[in-house]
């Protein structure tokens, strides 16, 4: 559904890229439910908004006091620092005054892009978050969950996922409410979790045996190749299993807690909600 701006006008216009995805979508829905004025940052709005297309930048900038950065694939493939600095600039030429950044945990890339959003001369807020609950429901291994072989080379490296929910709440927040400028929320999940430990969880949610499997790093970057996925997404892959999936995120922090005053969500209530629906119905 296209969203250009609410009915409430005397609120400033909030643009959020990459509304139609994971973060964006709650985001936009739950400003929306607040009454603010959105538009939607995508390929399919009016105004459009395309990473690769410069010239959609200014007029999806037009009249936008916030704005929620999502840079897609990801702000460490190669380039991204180009395209985040070219659309702060058109941000602070159109007048914007607040940047919300959503940012990667332990990706020297990322946080390469958090410091040009830092040296705007505007209000910001840097939101950091690595491993999506979501990614076994909304993502990448959906699949593997219906399945039920979580094939990955994961090793036993815990990671503390967190929840897209608790994502959009805190971006909503600063987008929202004072007392956010200047703060970079750093989200994690209540729990250290290894892949097995989430195969565990989601085999008690589903009352059904999900399994973790090891692979070797060239058994899974060949099935990812052999599928016929596109060469960014075999490099996003291998990146995060190489690079970031090495032990530097294996630690809690209080980001949803310094926002949003309550405690994130766990995934094993995640694992509960979402076996509820349709979503993994083909594995239960």
């Amino acid at each position: 559904m296209q969203i250009s701006q609410s009915s409430n006008l005397d609120q400033p216009l909030t643009l959020v890229i990459g509304g139609t995805g994971k973060t964006g979508s709650r985001i936009v829905e739950r400003l929306k439910a607040k009454g603010v004025p959105v538009r939607v940052g995508s390929r399919s709005a009016t105004p459009s908004f395309d990473w690769d297309n410069e010239s959609t930048w200014a007029p999806a900038l037009k009249d936008v006091a916030s704005v929620y950065i999502n840079y897609a694939p990801d702000l460490a493939v190669p380039g991204a620092t180009h395209a985040i600095q070219g659309l702060v600039n058109e941000a602070v030429k159109q007048g914007v005054k607040h940047l919300v950044i959503l940012s990667g945990r332990g990706e020297a890339e990322a946080q390469a892009c958090e410091r040009i959003v830092q040296n705007s001369g505007v209000d910001w807020t840097v939101v950091r978050a690595s491993w999506f609950n979501q990614n076994f429901s909304e993502g990448a291994f959906v699949d593997m969950v219906h399945a039920g072989v979580i094939a990955l080379p994961a090793g036993d490296i815990p990671e503390p996922f967190v929840d897209v929910d608790d994502i959009a709440d805190v971006a909503v927040a600063a987008l929202t409410e004072p007392g956010h400028f200047g703060e970079v929320y750093e989200l994690t999940g209540p729990r250290l979790m290894t892949f097995a430990d989430i195969a565990n969880d989601l085999s008690q949610a589903l009352d059904k045996e999900i399994q973790y499997q090891e692979l070797t790093h060239e058994e899974f970057v060949g099935g990812i190749k052999a599928s016929g996925a596109p060469a960014i997404v075999v490099w996003m892959m291998d990146y995060l299993f190489t690079t970031v999936l090495d032990g530097r995120n294996s630690s809690l922090c209080d980001g949803v807690q310094r926002a949003l005053g309550r405690e994130p969500k766990d995934f094993r209530d995640y694992a509960i909600e979402v076996a509820k629906t349709n979503v993994w119905r083909a594995a239960a």
